[in-house]
C-alpha cells in the first residue's frame, strides 16, 4: 500500500495551498472497522437505513456499509452551509431530500465531519418528525472546538483539532475529496491581480 504523503498546489494568482496528513488512510480503515462492530453491537439483528450526507460523507458511508453485517440499505440527502469558504455560514438549507420514507426504521446518520454542528441539528431535527424507530449519528471527523449546537454523534471515527480538514471525502471549493487520507489544508496568502 501507498504511503500517504503530504500536498501542495498552487491556486490562481500564486495562493499557495498546503495539505498535511492528519489521518493516514491505514488508521481511518481501521477505525472504520472498529466502527462497524460498535454499530453491530448495539444493533445485532436489526436492519440497518444508513443515511449519507452528500458530498463529503460518501466515502465514509460506502466503507462503512461494507464492514457491517446483517442486512444495511443506503439513501442519500444533501444539504449546505459551506459554499466556497472555510467557515460554515451558520445557514443550513436542503438541496436533495431522501429518496425513501425512514419511518420504523433503524437510521444512522453518516456524516463526514462534526463542525459546529448546525448542519446536524437540522437534520436531526428533520428526520425526528418522520418517525424513524431509532435515530443515531456517526462521523468520521469530530470538532469540538468548533461546536455551536448542543449535538453529539453516537459513534465518532477521530476527534480532530480545529483545522480545516480536507480529504477522504471532505473538499475545498470542490477539491481534494479523492485525497486516501485526512489532511488540514492551510491557505497561502493571495498575490494581488496584475494591473491591466
Amino acid at each position: 500500500m501507498a504511503r500517504a504523503t503530504p500536498s501542495e498546489h498552487s491556486a490562481d494568482y500564486g495562493q499557495k495551498e498546503r495539505v498535511r496528513v492528519l489521518i493516514t488512510r491505514g488508521r481511518i480503515q481501521r477505525r472504520i472497522q472498529a466502527l462497524a462492530k460498535e454499530i453491530r453491537r448495539d444493533f445485532p439483528h436489526e436492519p440497518l437505513h444508513l443515511v449519507s450526507v452528500l458530498k463529503g460523507g460518501v466515502f465514509f458511508l460506502t466503507d462503512l456499509a461494507r464492514n457491517l453485517t446483517g442486512q444495511v440499505s443506503f439513501d442519500f440527502i444533501a444539504v449546505s452551509s459551506y459554499g466556497q469558504d472555510t467557515h460554515s455560514s451558520g445557514q443550513v438549507r436542503l438541496t436533495r431530500d431522501l429518496d425513501s420514507s425512514i419511518e420504523g426504521r433503524t437510521v444512522i446518520v453518516v456524516e463526514d465531519i462534526l463542525d459546529t454542528g448546525m448542519t446536524l441539528q437540522y437534520l436531526l431535527r428533520l428526520f425526528q418528525h418522520r418517525n424513524p424507530k431509532r435515530l443515531r449519528v456517526a462521523v468520521l471527523l469530530d470538532k469540538p472546538a468548533r461546536r455551536i449546537a448542543a449535538v453529539r454523534a453516537d459513534y465518532v471515527g477521530f476527534t480532530i483539532p480545529n483545522e480545516f480538514a480536507v480529504g477522504y471525502g471532505l473538499d475545498y471549493s470542490e477539491r481534494y475529496r479523492n485525497l486516501p487520507y485526512v489532511g488540514a489544508l492551510t491557505l497561502g496568502a493571495k498575490k494581488k491581480r496584475p494591473e491591466k
